[in-house]
């Protein structure tokens, strides 16, 4: 009976820290790069945005007036994230307290150049970046007694927390062939870093045997514990950047840009699923015992093909005067096929597990509306929205991970400083959302997650 909860809490922990990567803005995705993009909804395949155009239509970066453009510029991402367990009534909330949690500081930084019918780009900027810290006290930090949840358990003083940062880097060119016609496409190296702590208990660890999709020596050396209480992973730096794991690999896309009329554009873009290495981190498994206490044992965590769905999007802008532009874009993320499986495994000198986990994540629509207004010669002013369908359901998602976002509203506007400077900024509001876990598979009570989040960018762009 031992070895086989203690299989089930190794199982339970490592598809519980393979899954933490689903909270983000819009799945995997920011609501808009670049300030202009945010303030109108994270509109961008049928207008100019400025040299961030490449992180969605680099078919658009011919549509710049100037030779050439710099942009500097940084996202500021906060989030309010609390969990809830349903049984007791107990409540943990998300905090900032060091630079591991946040609020995180992403940069944006790209480059255009004209030469000729084509514009050349290279840029960095956050695809995502989000996190939870839940501390060491709450209710998330105790371990449980096989059938008696959460409530029943003793405190561990094991850290639950977790941050995710994905880095774009793309290299970009874009081709017009006439003044109605334009193609483009990138090339992106990425950046992919995770912390993760936290600890499943094991009526929760217990619920997720069975399977099969578990093997390993270590589950059999662990199994010979005589009172487990739950499994602790820990795979974390508390650092700026620098991540418990982290791994490199690339992506690309291909746009299109056809001007219907001289005041109306149509574009297409296509993000392919990105190819990434395995995510490595030192990291430690620390299993919960009554009587023992807490046993660590050191190893190397790996998450295995760590991938970003692919994407397309489809969008028209209209200059309806001098004034005032409105945008539309309707995306589909191809999540189905990223989240197949999710593969990780822990590797030490006293054993091993690996993990492959279905997730049966659904593909997901994004419309996103926007409008800007040049109030006046040197100010103008943006707005927009954006809703997305879930492509999680409540029982697919792991216990207490944080809801996926669904409804974003923006705010932006642009000024010009000089003939070649300008300053951009925006905000969105990330409308709080819930999902609940009532599904014994994946949690030990029942668990309602929220998240909201107030994400903000501020940029400056210089032309020539």
């Amino acid at each position: 009976m031992q070895f086989k909860m203690i299989n089930k809490f190794i199982i339970g922990l490592l598809l519980y820290g393979s899954s933490w990567y689903a909270v983000a803005t819009d799945g995997l995705f920011l609501e808009g790069f670049g300030a202009v993009s945010r303030g109108m909804g994270g509109t961008a395949t049928a207008h100019y945005i400025g040299p961030a155009s490449m992180m969605v239509n680099p078919a658009t970066m011919g549509l710049s007036d100037t030779a050439g453009e710099l942009l500097i510029g940084i996202d500021v991402i906060t989030t309010d994230i609390s969990a809830k367990n349903l049984d007791t009534g107990e409540t943990v909330s998300s905090d900032t307290r060091s630079p591991n949690r946040g609020p995180y500081v992403a940069p944006q930084f790209a480059v255009t150049h004209k030469v000729s019918n084509w514009t050349f780009g290279a840029g960095l900027f956050a695809q995502a970046g989000v996190g939870v810290e839940y501390g060491k006290s709450s209710f998330m930090s105790r371990g449980d007694i096989g059938g008696m949840g959460y409530a029943m358990g003793a405190d561990t003083g094991l850290e639950n927390a977790s941050r995710l940062f994905i880095l774009d880097i793309p290299f970009a060119a874009s081709y017009n062939f006439n003044d109605s016609l334009a193609i483009g496409a990138t090339l992106d190296a990425k950046w992919t870093g995770l912390n993760l702590d936290y600890l499943l208990g094991a009526n929760q660890l217990g619920s997720l045997a069975g399977n099969g999709r578990a093997s390993g020596s270590l589950m059999g050396l662990v199994g010979t514990l005589p009172d487990p209480r739950g499994v602790h992973l820990s795979v974390s730096k508390d650092k700026v950047v620098s991540s418990g794991v982290d791994g490199w690999g690339y992506s690309g896309r291909l746009g299109l840009l056809y001007k219907i009329t001289p005041a109306t554009n149509v574009g297409l873009s296509y993000m392919f699923e990105s190819e990434m290495n395995d995510l490595k981190g030192n990291g430690t498994v620390t299993a919960v015992d009554g009587t023992l206490g807490n046993i660590p044992i050191e190893g190397q965590v790996r998450f295995l093909d760590f991938n970003t769905p692919a994407k397309l999007d489809v969008g028209v802008s209209h200059q309806i005067t001098d004034k005032l532009l409105i945008a539309l874009d309707v995306s589909r993320v191809f999540w189905k096929d990223a989240l197949k499986d999710i593969k990780l495994g822990f590797t030490s000198g006293a054993g091993d597990v690996d993990l492959r986990l279905p997730q049966n994540a659904q593909d997901q629509t994004i419309v996103a509306i926007g409008a800007s207004y040049a109030a006046t010669q040197n100010l103008t002013l943006r707005a927009g929205y954006r809703q997305a369908t879930q492509p999680f359901n409540d029982e697919g998602l792991l216990a207490l991970i944080p809801a996926v976002l669904r409804k974003h509203a923006t705010l932006g506007f642009s000024y010009q400083v000089s003939k070649s400077g300008r300053i951009d900024a925006a905000y969105s509001r990330a409308i709080e959302h819930s999902m609940t876990n009532r599904s014994a598979y994946n949690t030990s009570s029942p668990v309602r997650s929220s998240i909201a989040q107030d994400n903000f960018v501020l940029s400056y762009t210089h032309a020539w």
